[in-house]
């Protein structure tokens, strides 16, 4: 458990969203493994520094859900850029009438994130897996940056926010923020969720990241605030 206590909790999404949301296909139209390949290849094209490993470094949900094979982590800062709430995302964690948010890194400042040495013979084959959850969604460009770890530099593959996208926010305030993710949900759940289970991860690898950190204590008033509007009993203790 992070020892930084949170205002946001499972269990208070659990109460604020107790009704799943229908997936709706239509909602984010999804690139194909042929359309993301000529990408990919132009990505690892530009890959510096190949014989020190392939890596990926991941702000947000790659911390707690990489769903790769890797043989390495490090805690590390990317300079330049700094994590956001600043994606829309009308499926997955939001929905087309009502979208959801999640992160990205944009231009500016600093980002402390993890690390992630991934295993396989193949550079092609073992990066489509991230390459395809991260990208099919027309919403970040895939770019190599310097990894400041403790152990060294290192260049990794991460995803910036596509500035041309139709999904990127621009610069909005993090009450408007704390609003989106407050309302968003779809069939993966709510984003609520996805904000608590990054700062969580973040916690547990010891960055502590502003931004996140103020995000929570705004969410769980508005899912409080929505709680009590509703006329919903919090739970006996």
């Amino acid at each position: 458990m992070p020892d930084t206590p949170l205002a946001l909790s499972l269990d208070l999404i659990a109460r604020a969203h107790p009704s799943p949301v229908a997936d709706d296909a239509t909602a984010l139209a999804l690139m194909t493994d042929a359309e993301l390949a000529p990408g990919l290849a132009a990505a690892l094209a530009a890959r510096p520094m190949p014989a020190e490993g392939l890596w990926v470094f991941g702000y947000g949900s790659l911390i707690w859900q990489p769903e790769f094979a890797y043989s390495e982590r490090r805690v590390g800062t990317v300079r330049g850029y700094h994590r956001r709430f600043c994606l829309l995302q009308r499926r997955f964690r939001g929905s087309a009438d009502n979208p959801g948010l999640v992160l990205a890194l944009d231009a500016g400042g600093t980002c402390e994130g993890v690390a992630f040495r991934l295993t396989g013979a193949e550079a092609a084959e073992t990066l489509l897996p991230v390459w395809r959850r991260e990208m099919r969604g027309n919403g970040y460009l895939g770019r190599w940056v310097p990894v400041e770890t403790a152990a060294g530099t290192i260049q990794a593959l991460t995803f910036l926010v596509n500035p041309q996208s139709d999904r990127y926010t621009g610069p909005i305030s993090e009450e408007a923020i704390a609003d989106r993710i407050a309302s968003g949900a779809g069939h993966l759940g709510p984003s609520a969720e996805y904000l608590f289970r990054t700062v969580a991860a973040c916690l547990a690898e010891g960055i502590h990241c502003p931004h996140l950190l103020t995000l929570q204590a705004l969410v769980a008033e508005r899912l409080e605030d929505r709680l009590r509007t509703e006329g919903v009993r919090p739970p006996v203790s």
